[in-house]
């Protein structure tokens, strides 16, 4: 089955000085990200000397599960100021 051809789209005037000729958006998609950043995905920077230990993402993941599983075993103590 055929897809129908849409109208084409109507370009609007731009000056020269906004857009080079070289720049071609024809095959540019809107809101690439989108879904992802929906889906609540958190982006976290680490130091460069804390990334070198961690090949990947999984890594993170498995460290951080395991320091937390450590953390939430641990009694609650009560600290006076």
């Amino acid at each position: 089955m055929k897809k129908a051809h849409a109208k084409p789209k109507t370009v609007r005037e731009v000056d020269n000085d906004d857009i080079l000729p070289e720049y071609d958006f024809s095959k540019g998609r809107r809101n690439k990200y989108a879904a992802r950043y929906a889906e609540g995905t958190n982006v976290v920077l680490l130091d460069p000397d804390v990334a070198k230990d961690f090949p990947d993402s999984n890594a993170v993941n498995e460290a951080l599960r395991a320091l937390s599983a450590i953390i939430r075993r641990r009694p609650k103590s009560r600290r006076t100021a």
